[in-house]
């Protein structure tokens, strides 16, 4: 038997209130040559059983214990036999037509490696007018990846032997989590990226769900991911201090930050950083970003050196404070 155009990746801990719904989307699909990899991932609720009630020969059910979520994906990467790999969230719902569009889409673009969707937001099982609209265009993509992950990891589909290439999930812990935006960092370098600008995807936001689980600090993992980004797109090193501060700026970790950055240099890395390619309304939209972000980080960094910055540390995140100085930059500069 041939093997399928896809293999969807389902990892599963401790859903049982949800999963049918997620694994029921799936089937759902109006696009049908796909086999479908759960794996229970020690759980101890009743979520094996809830996978041992479906029948449906594509899906391939797989028990282990415990080893966590970028682990258990390595296993089903290695088990997978598809040409895409698309992964699905215990908890998420994948709207009929997500599968055929993404199929669509990266048999016509032989280059992308990693292919994302819009998503609308549950407040757990309420839906609401709320969205994950994340930019389509692959140059808009490849700048706010300098600084931030624009895909909803339940949405994407990935080209198997771009995962091979690149080596899968990192299962450091000094890197992960984020596993999924170090991965997507990694593969942009491999090939294309792109979203499809429409919702396919419900993604629910709920306490304890198996991507918020773990220890919530990981912002000095997000940094050295950024310091990568910003080297890859300037041809820097990932430990230049300029490249350094604007990823610890960006993520509130002015305390990552020993002398004063070179804001006039770290503007000029940013601007070189977009894609000369880029049509000209879109340079400008990005242009007027990376001005706003280097003010932004020159105010956080003016609280930094002030006496007041030892209180304002202590009463709340300094992240914060550079986001709604980033917004108010963004505001005073207006359209350019």
């Amino acid at each position: 038997m041939a093997d399928p155009l896809v293999s969807v990746l389902l990892p599963v801990y401790n859903c049982e209130r949800y999963l049918a719904d997620a694994i029921d989307s799936i089937l759902s699909q109006t696009f049908s040559d796909f086999e479908f990899i759960i794996i229970d991932d020690g759980s101890t609720d009743r979520s094996s059983d809830v996978i041992a009630g479906y029948g449906d020969q594509r899906i391939r059910i797989i028990q282990q214990e415990n080893r966590g979520l970028a682990a258990t994906l390595n296993r089903g990467i290695g088990l997978a036999t598809g040409k895409y790999i698309a992964r699905q969230d215990q908890d998420d719902l994948s709207y009929p037509e997500r599968l055929g569009q993404q199929v669509d889409f990266m048999e016509a673009h032989p280059d992308c490696v990693l292919l994302g969707t819009w998503a609308q937001i549950m407040e757990i099982d309420r839906v609401v007018n709320r969205f994950h609209r994340h930019p389509v265009d692959e140059a808009e993509l490849r700048y706010l990846m300098l600084f931030n992950n624009p895909f909803v990891h339940s949405s994407v589909m990935l080209r198997r032997t771009a995962l091979a290439q690149v080596g899968g999930y990192t299962t450091d812990p000094e890197r992960q989590p984020p596993e999924d935006f170090e991965l997507w960092s990694r593969l942009a370098r491999a090939g294309g990226i792109a979203n499809l600008g429409e919702v396919l995807l419900a993604y629910r936001e709920i306490p304890g769900s198996m991507s918020r689980v773990g220890p919530a600090p990981f912002r000095r993992r997000l940094i050295t991911i950024c310091s990568e980004n910003l080297a890859a797109a300037s041809g820097l090193s990932a430990d230049d201090p300029d490249i350094r501060a604007i990823a610890a700026l960006t993520h509130g970790g002015v305390e990552e930050v020993s002398t004063r950055p070179d804001f006039s240099r770290m503007q000029s890395i940013l601007l070189g950083a977009i894609q000369p390619s880029v049509a000209e309304s879109l340079a400008a939209s990005l242009r007027q970003d990376a001005l706003a972000r280097v003010q932004a980080m020159q105010a956080g960094w003016m609280v930094r050196e002030s006496p007041a910055y030892d209180l304002l540390h202590r009463s709340g995140p300094f992240r914060t404070l550079a986001k709604r100085l980033w917004r108010l930059a963004q505001r005073l500069r207006g359209p350019q």
